[in-house]
């Protein structure tokens, strides 16, 4: 990296820096700055030898780099050859330098704080692993200002070298409140320091557990950081219950070819059983699926439609909308492309389509859309399958793609949605205004988005943060901001890439966010059914003892805590068990159950107080074999009818049990098996569906949605 001056700005020297940040309580070691070599010799001898003799100056970034420090300085002698030297290596460059000497602080820990000016999200704080590997090792976790106690804490809690804050190498844990000091005080700089572009404090050393910053490096900026509005929408709950539950529904533009979407989406309309009226405009004023079509809006009776389905050319919208508000229509719902996505035309459109929506109080949803789903009132006026059941997951999204792509987890898994949008291209309302409706709607429970293209990160954290402390918000993000030059000295900025800015923003907010859709689903279907935790502490109760091996690992990996069997659970658990089974955590029944084992056993666990959710595996083994029975060739005979049925009635028991017990006890109990995808008839699956929760394919992604919502009730604590 260039230790070359940032161009947009100044680069204060290393005592300039440390005098700006003292005040807001940053730990410096008792340190000189001092004008030659001879004055480097007196300020060492009052320090006390060993010391550190480095170059200070304005512009110098990277004195490591440059050779400009001198570590371990015992004399005054050799302190005063080292100013020499160092002061005989300055360039013109350099500015105006001088000599700064520190105590020798030895440490086998070392760590880098810092704040850097994100493009997209504003001022963050950065806390990591420090020293001349931190961009290689890249363990670091990043927040926005400003930073609360809690804020900091979590941070230092999510860094994955834990072993270097504990007791290392004959060193005492660090202390984390002065650590956590550090961070806050970061912050308090970030928000006070005008034209503040970054602050490097790198290495901060672990100097008999406190924390010490022992190099301090401050870029300011030449222009002031603007102030970031924070607009919300100008639509009301009025608007939105035309969009979502109409009383009356209009698709403009119907056709009678079956390829089109205006056929499309009145056969969607239709198929899924709307109650409400239903009308159709069609230039020909034909008649389309049982739908006598007028020519003109004008023909339509007043006040009886609340939303319009927009299939017809950008061109035509504007006189359609003006006459769709006379009716009374609040809401409209355009397919229609031609606007933002096609150049600079349609750009102009789309801003007059704004412009029209707010003279006409009317909600624009889309353009270029794929419609809206609202299973309350069996309405479907998308121009795409499918139709999902109902449930309480609300999604919305930038991308239509992904709106099927949930719709249809949805019906795989048979947890349903409430209510699901294509924001198209979002012109007058975004994701998070659906998101802002959902979390006043009492037919939601979780809410689903994707986002890509983020405009303004700080006002997407700013929106999304009230909403998350009423519901539970999971995310999906493609792509990446829109990124910027980072600070050209500070190895701070170079560190926080615009997905760990992203990353560490949606954890303050309380986001749930998923790397991947189906990760997604399964988090949004896992709050959507199951009760949050109290506390991170997992029991795994499996059938066979790889499984539970596996599933242990996960957890001990995660945020969860693989729970040790207090001795009074172990007493009860042996009155069930033979005394083969495992007596340990996981809990492996090893082959030692009877008809009534599994229900009581798991209903023991989930009582016990020290439990707060439970994993369980092996579902579905018994209805397995019975598949095999029943395709076999001496099926029913030999008494296989019977078994066969046992089999079904004891997975129905197990799965039917895990429900009820979550249920009776206010605990998450998730069920995996890959049944649920590889053979989703079999009856574990079957049941689990039809209790209402999700059947995890994997046990893995079972701890996953678990940890997640552990996450979440923890932001609920805080």
């Amino acid at each position: 990296m260039s230790s070359a001056p940032s161009t947009n700005g100044r680069t204060l020297s290393e005592g300039d820096s440390k005098a700006l940040l003292g005040p807001f309580g940053i730990p410096f070691p008792d340190e000189r700055v001092v004008a030659n070599a001879v004055e480097a010799a007196g300020a060492a001898a009052e320090i006390g030898f060993p010391v550190v003799v480095k170059l200070n100056g304005d512009n110098i970034a990277h004195k490591t780099e440059r050779g400009l420090v001198r570590l371990g300085v015992g004399t005054g002698e050799g302190v005063r050859a080292a100013a020499d030297e160092l002061l005989a290596a300055a360039t013109a460059e350099d500015g105006d330098v001088s000599v700064l000497v520190a105590p020798m602080i030895k440490s086998n820990r070392e760590f880098i704080c810092g704040v850097s000016i994100d493009p997209q999200f504003g001022p963050t704080v950065l806390l990591g692993l420090g020293g001349i590997l931190a961009e290689a090792i890249a363990d670091v976790v990043i927040r926005l200002v400003p930073l609360t106690r809690t804020d900091a804490h979590e941070m230092i809690d999510e860094l994955r070298t834990q072993t270097l804050l504990s007791e290392f190498r004959g060193e005492p844990a660090v202390d984390r409140e002065a650590l956590a000091d550090v961070l806050v005080a970061l912050s308090g700089a970030a928000e006070s320091v005008p034209g503040l572009r970054s602050i490097d404090l790198n290495p901060v050393l672990i100097d008999r557990g406190s924390p010490v910053a022992v190099d301090a490096l401050v870029e300011l900026s030449a222009e002031a950081t603007p102030d970031r509005p924070t607009p919300d929408s100008a639509f009301g709950p009025e608007h939105f219950r035309a969009l979502f539950e109409p009383r009356g529904v209009l698709v403009a533009g119907a056709s009678s070819h079956p390829g089109k979407f205006g056929f499309v989406v009145l056969h969607n309309l239709l198929a899924s059983g709307y109650q409400g009226q239903v009308f159709a405009t069609n230039r020909d004023g034909s008649e389309v699926l049982g739908i006598s079509t007028v020519v003109d809006v004008d023909q339509l009776p007043d006040g009886v439609i609340d939303l319009v389905v927009v299939c017809t050319p950008a061109s035509a919208n504007p006189d359609l909308l003006r006459k769709c508000a006379a009716k009374g229509i609040r809401a409209a719902f355009l397919t229609s492309a031609g606007y933002a996505e096609a150049g600079e035309e349609g750009v102009v459109a789309q801003h007059d389509l704004v412009d029209l929506g707010r003279e006409l109080d009317m909600l624009i949803a889309g353009p270029n859309g794929q419609g809206v789903v609202s299973t309350p009132v069996s309405l479907c006026a998308q121009m795409v399958a499918p139709y999902p059941p109902r449930g309480h997951i609300g999604v919305a999204s930038q991308s239509g793609n992904f709106v099927s792509s949930f719709l249809n987890w949805s019906g795989q898994s048979g947890v349903g949605v409430s209510r699901a949008v294509s924001a198209g291209n979002a012109a007058a309302v975004g994701v998070v205004d659906y998101l802002r409706h959902y979390a006043d709607d009492p037919e939601t429970a979780v809410s689903l988005a994707y986002v890509e293209g983020i405009a303004d990160g700080r006002m997407l954290f700013d929106r999304l943060r009230p909403l998350t402390a009423i519901k539970p918000i999971v995310l999906v993000k493609g792509g990446a901001t829109a990124g910027g030059a980072r600070a050209a000295a500070s190895h701070t900025g170079s560190l926080a890439s615009d997905d760990r800015v992203f990353d560490g923003a949606m954890r303050q907010a309380g986001v749930i966010r998923a790397l991947t859709v189906e990760a997604a689903y399964e988090a949004a279907a896992t709050f959507a059914t199951q009760p949050l935790p109290k506390g991170p502490r997992t029991v795994v109760m499996t059938t066979a003892g790889g499984w539970g091996v596996v599933t242990a690992d996960a957890i001990t990996a995660g945020e969860l805590e693989l729970l040790s069997l207090p001795e009074d659970l172990l007493a009860l658990i042996d009155t069930k068990l033979p005394p083969r089974w495992s007596r340990n955590n996981p809990v492996d029944l090893a082959g030692g159950e009877t008809r009534d084992t599994i229900p009581e056993v798991m209903e023991m666990i989930a009582n016990h107080p020290s439990v707060d959710a439970i994993v369980y595996l092996g579902l579905g083994i018994q209805s397995n074999q019975a598949r095999m029975m029943r395709n076999g060739p001496f099926y029913p005979g030999h008494g296989l009818d019977r078994i066969v049925e046992f089999h079904h009635k004891q997975d129905r028991r197990y799965a039917g049990a895990a429900a009820d017990i979550s249920v009776a006890t206010g605990k998450p109990i998730l069920t995996a098996t890959e049944l649920a995808v590889t053979d989703p008839t079999n009856a574990g699956p079957v049941a689990v569906r039809a209790t209402g929760r999700l059947c995890y394919p994997s046990a893995n992604r079972a701890v996953v949605a678990l940890e997640q919502l552990w996450r979440y009730a923890r932001f609920l604590q805080r």
